[in-house]
């Protein structure tokens, strides 16, 4: 009887220090929190640029379609990767627009502020195919991986819209999965709709081949975005992501985090304004040469979760839109 006491009083110290430390973690996500950060172009970015050197000003996500479908490129020193999937994927969409006419496309190639040559290697495919089909973005800072998707995406003309990684990771025929987990949505509510491209399938193959460290990592990773984000997609983190235009316009205007764990966050938007969300299956190769650091880059995502959910949990994020300035 005198053990029992001393033990239920350390229960009771240790429940009211973690649920003090609980409180305190929520005063910092929500005091630190920028409420609703504007999207702003440097007055570079508000145009592409042609082969011939003319400035052609942007179109807006707000404006209507004309196109049948944009592939948004996010590019940081990716002057080595990038041909293998500019090749592979201007192949794709024009045999597919000559088996269909009224297919329409442009490849969208936003140079995340490179310290490389990405801009030129992307230049030489807009002097190939024209501007009316690959548009070079180089914006003037790096602004991180989501950054980069949101001002491609706010730069599009297509009535679907589509992520693609620099790497050419995801064969890009894959493409026709992500459609018909799209169409297999419909009725979209409000025309919006997200299919994701999933490596979920390939788990058991690549635990294989990586450290226990580092699945250590993608264990605790999954782990956390499934407590604190997103249940309804195993994969959250597949660079190949098809949307509609109504769909991306709302969330990526809604968008605040800007590095790498965008992706949760756009995903957890979607399930706030209930967005059908569809996960496929993709074929996926690992490719040489990505931008990950392992822990640190991870730590990072981990520490983005937890205030993702706190800062939309305590009111300092709101699900409100903004305009591209």
């Amino acid at each position: 009887m005198a053990l029992a006491l001393p033990l239920a009083e350390a229960a009771a110290v240790l429940a009211a220090l973690a649920a003090l430390l609980l409180f305190l973690i929520c005063m910092i996500a929500h005091v630190t929190a920028r409420k609703m950060p504007a999207i702003h172009r440097h007055q570079e970015e508000k145009y592409f640029i042609n082969a011939e050197g003319r400035k052609e000003s942007v179109p807006s996500i707000h404006d209507p379609p004309t196109r049948e479908l944009s592939v948004v490129v996010p590019s940081y020193n990716e002057e080595d990767r990038l041909p293998l999937m500019m090749d592979e994927a201007l192949d794709y969409l024009e045999k597919r627009q000559k088996r269909d006419p009224s297919f329409t496309y442009e490849v969208i190639v936003v140079d995340d502020g490179s310290k490389d040559h990405t801009t030129q290697v992307a230049m030489k495919y807009c002097k190939k195919y024209g501007i009316d089909k690959v548009r070079v973005l180089s914006l003037k800072k790096n602004r991180g991986k989501g950054g980069a998707v949101r001002m491609g995406v706010f730069s599009s003309r297509g009535r679907k819209i589509l992520m693609a990684d620099a790497d050419g990771a995801t064969k890009f025929a894959d493409i026709e999965k992500v459609e018909e987990g799209l169409k297999n949505l419909q009725p979209w509510p409000n025309q919006m709709a997200i299919s994701c491209g999933s490596r979920a399938h390939l788990e058991k193959d690549s635990i294989a081949k990586r450290s226990y460290f580092r699945t250590l990592l993608m264990y605790g990773f999954h782990f956390l975005v499934w407590f604190l984000c997103v249940k309804e997609i195993r994969d959250t983190q597949c660079g190949f992501k098809l949307l509609t235009r109504e769909a991306a316009a709302r969330t990526f205007s809604t968008l605040h985090i800007e590095r790498w764990a965008f992706d949760v966050e756009l995903l957890y938007i979607a399930q706030r304004l209930r967005i059908p969300i569809a996960e496929v299956a993709v074929n996926w190769t690992e490719i040489e040469g990505s931008k990950l650091v392992p822990f640190w880059s991870w730590l990072q995502m981990g520490r983005d979760l937890l205030f993702i959910r706190l800062r939309y949990m305590t009111g300092a994020w709101q699900l409100e839109t903004r305009k591209c300035n």
